[in-house]
């Protein structure tokens, strides 16, 4: 009996943990091609585009991880089409390794047109990036 008690309370704590567990919409990640290493410490701004006005309004910012990755912008448990841009403040990481860069913040317009993954990474260097729609 103690351990079907134990294992009922186990499950329901299981469930709540698991229910409570998001899923994000968009992600993006920052590869320094000039090192071969993710760009970590990297703030990036997401703002989405009022159609209406055509101004941009801020939607979350954040800082990159250790492996140069964000993967918790827009909760999919709304609709997130519009468009967006993000914003990669890439001047104080190349201050940060005393590089001299070209570019001190890199936008990336696109567009989110159904509820599925979005990733947008960029390729970067002190002179150049690239950029792609990722999976």
């Amino acid at each position: 009996m103690k351990k079907s008690i134990i294992f009922g309370i186990f499950m329901l704590f299981s469930t709540v943990i698991v229910a409570q567990t998001n899923s994000y919409q968009l992600s993006s990640h920052i590869l320094d091609v000039s090192k071969g290493t993710p760009a970590r410490g990297v703030t990036i701004k997401l703002e989405k585009l009022d159609e209406k006005t055509n101004n941009w309004i801020k939607v979350d910012e954040k800082v990159t991880d250790k492996n140069g990755r964000i993967t918790d912008f827009l909760k999919s448990d709304r609709s997130n089409i519009g468009i967006y841009k993000l914003t990669y403040f890439t001047a104080e990481y190349f201050k940060r390794s005393n590089t001299e860069s070209f570019y001190p913040f890199i936008e990336v317009v696109f567009q989110i047109s159904d509820d599925s993954h979005y990733h947008v990474p960029i390729t970067l260097s002190a002179f150049g990036y690239a950029t792609y729609r990722g999976n």
